[in-house]
């Protein structure tokens, strides 16, 4: 507790006002918010189906495939965001590609932030579902398919009402994790205002010039982090 206690202690509650409404504040805060939902989204459209594999499924390879997937979470996001040049770069491995054959280039845009958030948000989506989906009765599923229900339909309809407060508490969590995403976006897509640099950039430059300023920027962040968790609260009460 001490450096929470420290952060709030040391706040310029007197001009918090008017550090929170200066214009680069709120053009980092609009970019993060947009970034982070966009992550979020990207997230859902993988880590859904992905989560879903990983626990229905059975094929070889699964537990490497669970290893690859939660990697992230312990992976330095430095180096994520290195391993995103390396293959999304321009001279990166499909980074040339779509640079040559489409003209898309990925570093050092939104686009980047995007992708780097999503990066090392996704895990925090699938493990909270395939949670999930494993403490769920799978003969639900069962009887939607033996009724002529095909496997996309039982998993629409049946499946996925059921894990809906899983899918939920995961999504939540990975835009919390987007939100605050450092490391991996700096180095992929950089820190221009108004383009790449989010709130967490932002704390960091400002906290080399104007440490008030940072302050108030990191309790912007503790705020979102501590409505996230207490959110969350019901959910974690109720599985224990």
């Amino acid at each position: 507790m001490l450096p929470l206690v420290a952060l709030l202690v040391r706040a310029p509650w007197r001009s918090l006002p008017d550090q929170l409404t200066s214009v680069a504040v709120w053009q980092a805060l609009r970019l993060s918010l947009i970034t982070a939902t966009a992550a979020t989204a990207v997230a859902l459209v993988l880590g859904v189906p992905l989560a879903w594999l990983l626990a229905r499924a059975r094929f070889p390879g699964r537990r490497l495939v669970r290893a690859l997937v939660t990697l992230p979470l312990v992976l330095p996001p430095v180096v994520g965001g290195v391993a995103l040049l390396l293959a999304l770069g321009r001279n990166g491995i499909v980074g040339r590609w779509l640079d040559s054959a489409f003209g898309i280039t990925l570093p050092f845009t939104t686009m980047g932030v995007v992708i780097a958030e999503a990066f090392v948000a996704m895990p925090f989506l699938v493990i909270s579902v395939e949670g999930t989906l494993r403490a769920a009765d799978p003969r639900y599923e069962e009887a939607a398919t033996t009724l002529g229900a095909s496997r996309f339909t039982a998993f629409r309809r049946v499946t996925l009402p059921m894990v809906a407060p899983g899918v939920a508490a995961g999504a939540v969590l990975a835009w919390a994790r987007a939100l605050g995403e450092f490391g991996a976006t700096i180095t992929f897509a950089g820190n221009f205002p108004g383009r790449t640099q989010t709130m967490p950039l932002s704390v960091y430059l400002a906290l080399q010039s104007d440490p008030a300023a940072a302050i108030a920027l990191s309790l912007v962040l503790l705020a979102v982090s501590i409505a996230v968790l207490a959110g969350l609260r019901d959910r974690w009460m109720a599985a224990s």
